[in-house]
């Protein structure tokens, strides 16, 4: 399934907040504006300003009748204002496009969810589902089915190592499908490792074992560690040229990136049907901070790469970075801003031609709202010497020009 589009109302930051999304089985939009990467969705905006709370507002909603009994805990998600929750609770409401591998009836184009949230006390809780389209949501409760799939990854993602993931205890603290999510809720939940399931596929599905293997490399990219299927005290190397490093050696950025790339093939592995491959996965997966601890070089290319190798499933990202914006094109940005009385808002600033922008002209854009890529100081210095240079000062001349070019005067 794919999401369309979600409201949301009295949810944490959001008073009241409407978008759509794009996915690859979106049609609408004329040849002439359709996107290079259509199953992508890129959230920006300033820290406070929504952009998590987006991602748990759609993986709340993608649980849909489920949510009552996930293991999910509603921690403060009704907004408040000077202290008050919002009167009636929170409300989500969100449309979603059912797929081939959804197990509905093949004339309902469109599975709608309502998920309700109230306060009792100092608590909150989910309120009991009732919805019309109950009866389609029914393969949500079957945790080994590959329909309504979804995953999502909090900011603070974290690996665990192989011989450490508690299998009775997550499975006695949330449902199958709420842990798939659960990473955007708890942030000491960890993710699995490919260390952890992956041996089990190399003995009893090699072929399943090395389509994963190609997946991942395909996904890294030919300039970086190639992940060579080989395990050396329980591990699985990596290897650079002559370089061979375990998965726990990896720097940050590869350890966070393939931590939810191993994470998510996990569950696309565990319930995809052995005549489909992975690539043909259909499903929602969010990630919070999608760039997290990768050169901005990696950066570059890292949307396109993912979008290419994995196009059937939908992505909804956040990011602070202009250079993950380069390589998408205006419909595929989602802007999360405040208004004026705190409460946030998201929108689309159509007809930014961000694509042909450089790094520091999509700064100045308003998607970023900067007036200068310069530090305050240096700010101040060039126009206190633009000053002086219209007042005839030729030594404050030659060092605005200096400053300008870079160049020591």
């Amino acid at each position: 399934m794919y999401i369309d589009s979600i409201v949301m109302r009295a949810f944490r930051t959001f008073e009241q907040a409407s978008i759509d999304f794009v996915h690859p089985d979106v049609t609408t939009a004329p040849e002439s504006e359709r996107l290079k990467l259509p199953n992508m969705n890129l959230v920006l905006g300033s820290n406070g300003s929504g952009k998590t709370t987006l991602l748990k507002g759609v993986a709340l909603a993608a649980l849909g009748p489920a949510v009552t009994a996930s293991g999910v805990f509603p921690y403060h998600l009704i907004r408040r204002e000077s202290g008050e929750p919002a009167e009636g609770g929170a409300l989500i409401e969100a449309g979603f496009t059912p797929g081939a591998q959804d197990d509905v009836p093949e004339q309902v184009s469109r599975v709608k969810s309502r998920i309700r949230i109230e306060r009792l006390g100092d608590l909150e809780r989910f309120v009991e589902w009732k919805h019309p389209d109950d009866e389609l949501w029914h393969p949500i409760f079957e945790s080994r089915s590959d329909a309504f799939f979804f995953v999502g990854y909090g900011a603070n993602r974290r690996v665990e190592r192989s011989d450490r993931v508690d299998e009775a205890g997550r499975r006695a603290s949330s449902s199958t499908r709420a842990r798939r999510i659960m990473s955007l809720f708890e942030e000491t939940y960890s993710l699995r490792p490919l260390s952890n399931w992956l041996p089990r596929y190399q003995q009893t599905n090699p072929d399943r074992f090395h389509e994963t293997q190609t997946l991942v490399n395909h996904l890294l990219g030919p300039e970086r560690y190639r992940f060579t299927g080989e395990m050396e005290d329980g591990e699985y190397i990596f290897q650079h040229g002559r370089i061979r490093v375990p998965f726990p050696a990896l720097s940050d950025g590869y350890r966070a990136f393939l931590g939810w790339i191993g994470d998510l093939l996990y569950h696309v592995c565990e319930t995809c049907p052995d005549e489909r491959t992975l690539d043909q996965n259909q499903g929602i997966v969010m990630i919070d901070e999608v760039d997290l601890h990768i050169h901005p070089a990696w950066q570059m290319e890292l949307l396109p790469r993912v979008a290419r190798w994995l196009p059937r499933l939908q992505f909804i990202v956040t990011s602070h970075s202009p250079l993950l914006v380069g390589s998408l094109g205006w419909r595929n940005i989602i802007l999360a801003r405040q208004r004026e009385n705190g409460a946030s808002c998201m929108e689309r600033v159509a007809g930014v031609a961000v694509a042909r922008m450089d790094a520091d002209q999509i700064l100045l854009t308003e998607l970023f709202g900067l007036e200068s890529t310069r530090s305050g100081s240096q700010t101040r210095r060039i126009r206190s010497l633009l000053e002086d240079a219209r007042k005839g000062d030729r030594d404050a001349a030659r060092k605005l020009m200096a400053e300008l070019s870079g160049v020591e005067p």
